[in-house]
């Protein structure tokens, strides 16, 4: 039996533990799964604790970014992204570090035939949920890349430290009104209601694709604009949390789940 579980705190509301149980089953895989509350200020020790017969960990907020400084090793995008949400412990006890955020968002998009290539993408929100993205996104080779933010500062940063991987640019949220093909929004503003002042324009009637990554039982307020403005499509990031937990399963156990039927299941139980 493989010891498995997700730091965070708080940490009661996560569907993890319900996600990877059902890999689990799926794949016949013998494995245990807990919600891990960290103290604020006793992440650090509580991984010690956990890795002493732990496996794997994932980790959510509001820890990604110590658990990047913890590990002893890093993936690639767990070094581009600057946090870590997904932790294994190597044959020689040394925590592996690796951020699979990324790869949940455009395996989802690409699940739901959403093409990236050659596209230009709008991100809403520079925050650590955008970072993390960044570079499995400018992977797919889209015509560009925007970040849009309330602090322009901040989305110019990050363009610059990615503009290596793929054409990128920065913006205000009232600087950009051109059409675009793909929004994503990567800020939180969803959870409190709220939406980022966006111009109309930006969306191309029954072209443009909205992306949310936040979700709820009801649909999102951005989504709510989206469908207003006749976007094409609009998703919410239910499947990115399903398939950045497959990603984790598979670094974990080397063996790849099925997200769909873990994703209808869930769908079903919002």
């Amino acid at each position: 039996m493989n010891y498995y579980g997700v730091f965070g705190n708080p940490i009661a509301h996560s569907k993890s533990p319900l996600i990877h149980r059902l890999f689990a089953e799926q794949t016949g895989q013998q494995i245990s799964y807990e919600p891990l509350l960290a103290a604020l200020d006793g992440f650090p020790e509580a991984v010690t604790q956990f890795f002493k017969a732990g496996s794997g960990a994932n980790v959510t907020v509001p820890f990604k970014e110590q658990a990047f400084v913890l590990a002893d090793q890093l993936s690639e995008r767990a070094l581009r992204a600057k946090a870590v949400n997904t932790l294994k412990k190597l044959a020689d006890g040394r925590l592996l570090g690796d951020n699979t955020d990324g790869a949940g968002l455009v395996n989802d998009l690409l699940n739901n035939q959403v093409e990236l290539a050659k596209k230009n993408i709008l991100i809403l929100g520079a925050g650590g949920a955008v970072r993390g993205v960044l570079e499995p996104l400018l992977a797919q080779h889209p015509a560009e890349v925007c970040i849009a933010n309330r602090t322009v500062e901040k989305a110019e940063q990050l363009a610059r430290e990615f503009a290596d991987l793929g054409p990128m640019t920065a913006c205000g949220y009232d600087w950009i009104d051109a059409p675009v093909d793909i929004i994503i929004n990567g800020t939180s503003a969803s959870l409190s209601g709220e939406l980022p002042p966006l111009a109309s324009t930006l969306i191309k009637a029954k072209h443009t694709i909205c992306y949310d990554m936040m979700y709820g039982r009801q649909t999102t307020i951005f989504n709510q604009w989206a469908q207003s403005q006749d976007a094409a499509r609009t998703l919410d990031g239910l499947g990115m949390l399903v398939e950045q937990a497959a990603e984790a399963f598979y670094l974990w156990t080397g063996v790849r789940p099925n997200p769909a039927p873990v994703l209808q299941q869930l769908r079903a139980q919002l």
